[in-house]
């Protein structure tokens, strides 16, 4: 049954697979019907010169097929085939091949002969366009000259130019039956001249109200628009409709009439996309597009013409951003477009064109700051309701879909800072990136995947941010309770989500949508498991670290002197021992991580990680642990006049050694999982025991400088060191590892060099006997040692250096 059901859905697969294939075929054939199109407008005599052929006839019977060849495509041919038939390409004859076919078409259009010369592109198609160019900058010229100098009165001028545009429109539809294409241009020069002299009339002169201009103007558009689909002309519709765009540079004077003019702008822009639409031309919306924002943003930076007004300012942005949104879904719904990477980016660029200019106009505004939310959040909803639709009616392509419902995504996360400040951004960014994620993964959708990792980053830099604020930013005597306080809870709800995400994503019942080699999924893999340890380790260190600061800005002591100046005092032991039980922590922390990569996550990688934390967190107590431990010695031994100093600095120090032990101890179990790699045991040997003897020297001098001995430098650390390099001699010889007694041998000879060249000359006679005596004494029994065993020690020089 299960078998069957695969076979099954393959099959759904590959018929969504041919659908989307069968959607490009039909986008090519009307592109290719456009050009046909548009070559028997512009050249009508190209297929009329040989054999007496009539322009019309082959032509529209070519169209004819081109239009039955879309309606076919359109339905699904494959439901009333048999799997035989849908697998089988059509042929023409029994015994042609494609290869046939292409041949035979190649033939024929070298046999057709070549039309298209230079010449008649140039005086034909480019001429017209430059003439009824000039003519129009020619008129334009011409009435900035008799306006300048007072030749006609307003009333006149705009008489004359709606005479002109009349009589121009007039010869130009006059020579469509013939000149097709040179008509069209004089029909499209002539709209631009109507556009004009009526936003001149209204604007300027103040001849006709307002009501009178827009219906003027809804009377244009709506006649080019029909002009356009007549003479199946891109050009009417540029040079008619986007020409007019140029109307809002030439008002630019300061006249007041900019929300008039954004008005105009929209009843242009309907004109456009409708036509564009209807048409399938493309080229037109994205020309739309580019003009309206370009305008618009010109009239907001140079004008700021609704700085008073609120609600005005945000229609017109918002009429524009759906018209372009309507008709964009359009295209992908009706004309079953593709959905491309270009398509996406129109989409982002009309979204955040929207946001970003309605964003500074309600910032501009005492009222409107108070909606910034609100108007992200409105965004969102739009696109929550397209998205919806979509899934409900099941209307164009699952991509288009998941665009939608990715913008919803993309602007609840922006509403999140807009609205909220502090921990509750990173808060809703964590979760949302975890929902997506989550949906990604359950639900196999890759786009969903792709957007939890930005916001992954957005939730983790907000969180440093709400550390800083939250740890650093405390006031004198601020008080932040240990552990149960909002930044600590935000920490952990942080900790949980990214927990979610990092069991998710190693669960093996939901692999990732992704290709397994994307990078992609190697930054997540592996980023995602450092940040989580991070954030695990941080939100408690950062608490530790908080309370001993608190503790410290309470013992401020302020002395005044002769009343001239004053003095601050701390105990800075209180630092010293933020410093020790950072240190704690931090042993205890990779502890704990080891123990529970060993029994429970097992994981060879983490294992490594878990070795090389150890090395570093031994060393960093060595360095630091040690000195801080001293520092508290000298508070005891030299008490500070104003703060008291307990036996606690003494007996702090084999606290902070039975953590140490932890970590040697379950670094040891770690590397256990290497034994097969000598390499990595022989280092780990060697830092267990430089750790065993440097604990061993300070404890030494701790209890020496204690007791108030001055040889603790000299004698102490002499003996003791030539008793461990004795130890690690015999140790080397009972394990049989040739590296310890060669680490024994070397520790030796640093030993006798201390002991020559700064113990002598300042030990007495006495200590010097001692010194003496003993090490010789060692250094005879290590010799023994070795002669006893030398066969031993030989066979292991033969097995152990090797590596």
């Amino acid at each position: 049954m299960s078998d069957r059901q695969e076979l099954i859905n393959k099959l759904i697969e590959k018929l969504e697979l041919l659908f989307e294939r069968q959607a490009e075929f039909t986008s090519e054939i009307n592109n290719l019907k456009e050009e046909l199109y548009r070559l028997q407008s512009e050249f009508p005599e190209a297929n009329a010169e040989d054999d007496g052929l009539k322009v019309e006839t082959p032509v529209v019977e070519k169209v004819e097929t081109i239009e039955k060849v879309e309606i076919t495509a359109e339905e699904p041919v494959l439901q009333n085939l048999t799997p035989v038939e849908a697998s089988t390409p059509p042929v023409s004859s029994e015994h042609e091949t494609p290869q046939d076919r292409s041949e035979d078409l190649e033939s024929k259009r070298k046999s057709r002969p070549n039309k298209f010369r230079l010449e008649s592109f140039i005086g034909e198609n480019l001429l017209n366009k430059i003439g009824i160019l000039i003519t129009v900058i020619g008129v334009a010229i011409g009435a900035k000259y008799s306006i300048e100098n007072n030749l006609i009165s307003p009333s006149t001028r705009i008489i004359l130019g709606y005479l002109m545009a009349i009589g121009l429109l007039g010869f130009g539809i006059k020579l469509k039956a013939k000149f097709a294409a040179f008509s069209a241009v004089l029909v499209s020069g002539a709209m631009v001249i109507l556009y004009f002299i009526t936003f001149f009339a209204y604007s300027f002169y103040d001849l006709i109200s307002q009501g009178v201009t827009f219906a003027l103007m809804v009377i244009f558009t709506l006649f080019t628009v029909v002009a356009a689909i007549n003479y199946n002309k891109q050009i009417i519709a540029h040079l008619g409709l986007v020409g007019a765009y140029a109307v809002p540079f030439l008002l630019s004077d300061g006249s007041g009439r900019i929300s008039a003019l954004l008005s105009y702008m929209v009843i242009i822009n309907l004109g456009i996309v409708v036509l564009s639409f209807k048409k399938y031309w493309k080229s037109l919306y994205l020309s739309a597009f580019v003009c309206t924002w370009l305008i618009y943003a010109a009239c907001y930076f140079v004008e700021m013409p609704f700085e008073d007004q609120l609600l005005l300012g945000l229609s017109f942005p918002t009429i524009f951003f759906l018209i372009f949104y309507v008709t964009f879904l359009a295209f992908k719904m009706l004309k079953t477009e593709v959905l491309h990477s270009s398509d996406v980016v129109l989409l982002l660029l009309n979204s955040f064109l929207f946001y970003g200019f309605g964003y500074m106009i309600l910032e501009a505004d005492p009222v409107g700051q108070e909606l910034l939310g609100v108007f992200s959040l409105v965004n969102a909803l739009i696109h929550f309701i397209v998205s919806y639709i979509l899934f409900k009616k099941n209307l164009g392509s699952k991509n288009l879909f998941y665009l939608a419902s990715a913008m919803v995504l993309v602007f609840i996360t922006i509403t999140i800072p807009v609205q909220l400040n502090g921990n509750w951004v990173t808060l809703l960014w964590v979760t949302e990136a975890a929902l997506l994620f989550w949906l990604g993964r359950t639900k196999s959708i890759p786009v969903y995947e792709k957007l939890a990792f930005p916001l992954i980053l957005l939730a983790f830099l907000s969180l440093i941010e709400d550390w800083s604020v939250g740890y650093s930013g405390l006031g004198e005597h601020a008080v932040l309770p240990f552990i149960f306080n909002l930044y600590f809870l935000t920490s952990v709800l942080f900790i949980a989500a990214f927990g979610s995400m990092v069991w998710l994503s190693r669960n093996p019942a939901y692999p990732s949508t992704l290709k397994t080699d994307s990078i992609w999924i190697v930054v997540f893999k592996y980023g995602l498991s450092c940040l989580l340890l991070f954030t695990i380790y941080y939100a408690f260190r950062l608490e530790i670290a908080s309370y001993w600061n608190q503790l410290l800005d309470r013992t401020k002591l302020t002395l005044d002197a002769e009343n001239i100046y004053s003095t601050t005092f701390y105990n800075y032991d209180l630092m010293t021992f933020k410093t020790l039980w950072v240190l704690n922590y931090s042993l205890g922390f990779v502890a704990v991580l080891a123990l529970v990569n060993l029994k429970v996550i097992k994981n060879e990688m983490l294992q490594k990680v878990v070795i090389g934390l150890s090395v570093i967190s031994i060393f960093t107590f060595l360095t630091q642990g040690l000195y801080a431990l001293s520092e508290l010695r000298t508070s005891y031994l030299e008490p500070s006049e104003y703060f008291i100093s307990t036996t606690f600095n003494l007996w702090l120090r084999y606290i902070c050694y039975l953590f140490l032990a932890i970590v040697l101890w379950t670094g040891t179990k770690s590397v256990k999982g290497y034994r097969s790699d000598k390499i990595v045991n022989m280092i780990y040997d060697l830092v267990l025991h430089i750790a065993l003897l440097w604990c061993l020297s300070s404890e030494l001098i701790h209890w020496m400088d204690v007791m108030e001995s001055e040889q603790s430098y000299k004698l102490g650390l002499s003996i003791l060191w030539g008793l461990y390099s004795f130890v690690l001699i015999v140790f080397g010889l009972w394990k049989d590892k040739v590296y310890l007694r060669i680490g024994g041998i070397g520790l030796f000879a640093l030993t006798l060099l201390k002991l020559f060249f700064y113990d002598i000359s300042h030990l007495n006679t006495i200590s010097k006997t001692i010194v003496f005596v003993s090490l010789g004494l060692l250094l005879l029994i290590v010799s023994f040692l070795y002669n006893k065993y030398k066969s031993r020690i030989s066979h292991d020089n033969k097995d152990q250096l090797s590596i």
